[in-house]
């Protein structure tokens, strides 16, 4: 193996679980998540040689973020369920949990957020991964928080007896 080869591997052990954890935050499924992973990955190695060693990080996050905002793209209406289901699903359970509460948001909304609050990114920092001007980072995170507030506030109000 060469040098390049293994300091790609070795950096594919240490952050593959990183990696997979935020492409579930954005999509809400492991399966997805571990095909967003893959393909950031298999994106990842072709240029590995050229990435300089303190953005790689940030550039993964880029792939990362950027096919899966292309998955959405492309899978929008698309929704894999085991059966047909007979009735519409209910629209908002009371007990609903973040993760569900993520999945309302759009995609690029949901994506500022997880970038921002659950990685802990600067605004500069999530800016420049999404490729998106700092002050819509600011609004998008503002108004994605504001809509998890409101679900997860309704989602905790006591039933009236």
């Amino acid at each position: 193996m060469t040098e390049p080869d293994a300091d790609f591997a070795a950096y594919f052990a240490g952050q593959v679980g990183s990696v997979r954890r935020i492409a579930y935050a954005l999509c809400g499924d492991w399966h997805t998540a571990d095909d967003l992973v893959q393909i950031t990955f298999v994106k990842l190695y072709p240029r590995w040689r050229r990435v300089r060693d303190g953005s790689v990080d940030a550039y993964v996050r880029r792939i990362l973020v950027n096919t899966y905002l292309s998955h959405v793209r492309k899978h929008r209406r698309e929704k894999v369920v085991a059966e047909v289901p007979d009735a519409p699903a209910p629209q908002l359970d009371t007990h609903e949990d973040l993760g569900q509460a993520l999945r309302r948001l759009p995609a690029q909304q949901r994506a500022v957020v997880v970038l921002r609050h659950l990685e802990d990114l600067s605004i500069a920092d999530v800016a420049e991964v999404l490729q998106l001007a700092e002050g819509t980072v600011k609004s998008q995170s503002a108004r994605g928080i504001a809509a998890l507030r409101a679900v997860m506030s309704r989602s905790v109000q006591p039933k009236e007896l």
